[in-house]
């Protein structure tokens, strides 16, 4: 909003549409049933002015909008149980939303969520555009950020794992048992959970006085396929690591495929470490050393931001970062 007029009601801006204040209405709530041109007309008054919401009804179920960037493997399951114990407790129903990895998919979402007026939306592993948060914000929907791809605004709420210390914690690990041939598995560059296990690993390798070999980093997507064939490409080096960080349980669990196929064992020939301590890689064979990521405590500590912000409290701080430990078990133990 400009400083040039204060925030105006529906009739007022129907007025300067030249359109009626039910066409107004549906483009506030999402509706789609409105001509393009006129809801580009109706959105650039909004955004220029604002717009004062009339007092919200109490009626009707009370939500918690949850969307992730894709519902792929335990990760989201772990999220929307640890939403779901906050919402529950506080009478409030979830929805989720998938935007299957496709940013376009988030303006149809929009639309649904500007129509069921949630009392929040919390973003999984996206920021979200910054027309679908400039729309958010105009409706007075709050929003908060859980494990954001990138680094957030100052001004939206997110909440976070202390990644880079997981990326050191793991490497420094593998160094205790004698570890040299280190290599690891990335996620995606655009990820910032991503970039920060990476810095976290190779600061780890640099005070311990060893190079860092750009051939022992590998790219992956945090997809199993991805370790599969990430470890594939490592393994056949002709000088092969002794051990791998898998920078999240999936690509380790590929890791595991890979070193299967091709006649190791772990952890006699290959160590391997993951990411998140995803209930099933206990049960892995051996089971899974990893750095536990506290999903579920995230999502209850997003929620319960979120709920603040519905109740019109400013945050204390814009920015929650949980601590990540390690878990030791039977996938790593010192090079043969």
């Amino acid at each position: 909003m400009t400083a040039e007029s204060s925030p105006l009601t529906i009739a007022q801006l129907a007025e300067l549409a030249g359109v009626s204040t039910a066409t107004v209405s549906k483009v506030v709530n999402g509706r789609s049933e409105v001509s393009s041109e006129t809801r580009a007309a109706v959105e650039e008054l909004i955004r220029r002015h604002g717009y004062r919401r009339q007092r919200r009804r109490s009626t009707g179920a009370a939500l918690v909008e949850l969307v992730f960037h894709a519902l792929e493997g335990d990760y989201p399951v772990e999220i929307t149980k640890g939403v779901a114990r906050v919402a529950s407790a506080h009478e409030l129903t979830v929805v989720v939303s998938d935007l299957r990895g496709d940013p376009s998919a988030g303006d149809a979402w929009l639309e649904g969520v500007l129509r069921r007026r949630p009392s929040g939306v919390i973003a999984v592993f996206s920021g979200l555009t910054e027309t679908q948060h400039e729309q958010l914000t105009r409706r007075e929907v709050p929003l908060v950020l859980l494990d954001p791809a990138d680094a957030p605004a100052r001004t939206i709420p997110s909440v976070g794992a202390g990644n880079w210390n997981g990326g050191l914690t793991a490497t420094r690990h593998l160094l205790e048992l004698g570890h040299r041939r280190i290599a690891i598995i990335t996620g995606p560059d655009s990820a910032l959970s991503s970039r920060a296990r990476l810095d976290g690993y190779r600061t780890a390798l640099d005070l311990a006085g060893v190079p860092v070999d750009p051939e022992l980093t590998d790219r992956g997507d945090f997809l199993i396929e991805g370790g599969l064939a990430a470890a594939h490409r490592l393994l056949r080096l002709p000088d092969p690591p002794t051990a791998i960080f898998a920078a999240n349980d999936g690509q380790a669990i590929g890791v595991y495929h890979a070193a299967h196929q091709l006649g190791l064992r772990i952890p006699a020939d290959l160590s391997v470490i993951g990411f998140d301590d995803m209930p099933s890689v206990r049960w892995a064979i051996p089971p899974l050393t990893t750095i536990r990521q506290p999903l579920g405590q995230m999502a209850a500590a997003a929620t319960e931001l979120l709920l603040k912000l519905a109740r019109g409290e400013p945050p204390a701080h814009n920015r929650v970062e949980l601590a990540t430990e390690l878990v030791v078990r039977e996938s790593t133990a010192p090079p043969a």
